[in-house]
């Protein structure tokens, strides 16, 4: 798994050193592997944007998806209750349920930069 965490995180690096700015979309689920992340990108600011509408607009989003596009994901409560015990207190958690995606990628481009920071 180890090997397979630090494939999926390479990629950022090279993206940075080419001048760009990565996003790594990706389920992490507790503190552990959000500091074993954040030493796979070396020595850059990382920014922990957390997209926390809550269990049950996700459960509706999923709804209005095309069917061959739905998340069927059984387990919200459980890595809700790790993920909010886990590594809660580090990086932005930005409750987007009341947002549309435009309102959300808006306020993430205009506000990670100094909500989102991992000391």
């Amino acid at each position: 798994m180890e090997l397979c965490n630090r494939k999926l995180w390479a990629p950022a690096n090279n993206i940075s050193d080419a001048g760009f700015t990565p996003v790594i979309d990706w389920v992490i689920p507790d503190r552990a592997q959000s500091d074993f992340f954040v030493s796979l990108l070396r020595d850059r600011q990382v920014l922990f944007v957390v997209l926390a509408p809550g269990i049950e607009t996700c459960r509706y989003r999923d709804t209005l998806r095309d069917p061959r596009e739905r998340f069927d994901f059984v387990g919200y409560e459980v890595l809700d209750a790790r993920v909010k015990r886990e590594p809660g207190d580090r990086g932005w958690w930005f409750d987007t349920a009341a947002l549309a995606p435009e309102e959300t990628a808006d306020r993430v481009l205009r506000e990670a930069h100094h909500r989102g920071v991992v000391t």
